[in-house]
Order: C-alpha cells, then structure tokens, then sequence
C-alpha cells in the first residue's frame, strides 16, 4: 500500500506549480489590464482636454466678436 500512497503524496506536487502558475498567468494579466486601461484613460483625458481648450477658445473668438 505505500505505493498506492506515495502516488497520491506525488499527484498534488505537479498540480501546486500549475496553480501557482495560473495565478502568475492571472496577476499578468490583470497588471496589463490595469496598465492598458490606465493609458487609455489618459489618451482619453488628453482628447476631452485638447476638446474643451477649443470649445472654451471658441467661445472666447464669440464673445469678442459680439463685443465689439
């Protein structure tokens, strides 16, 4: 009967790195997510800003023109 058990002491041993593995899989994952998204988020910031100087540039031609 040892056989029969150390063929189940040595089963879990592969499957430990596999899990350890497949967590190092996921956390690389969810960083390049996290960093993809991020710089998308700041792409995005730069477009709404660069937008709203023109509109507010806009409205100031506007309000100079009607001014006058």
């Amino acid at each position: 009967m040892d056989p029969g058990t150390g063929a189940r002491k040595e089963r879990p041993k592969p499957r430990e790195p596999a899990a350890r593995l497949e967590k190092v899989k996921q956390r690389s994952a969810q960083q390049e997510l996290k960093q993809r998204q991020r710089a998308e988020i700041y792409a995005l910031n730069r477009v709404m800003t660069e937008l709203e100087q023109q509109q507010f540039d806009s409205f100031c031609k506007q309000m100079q023109g009607s001014g006058e």
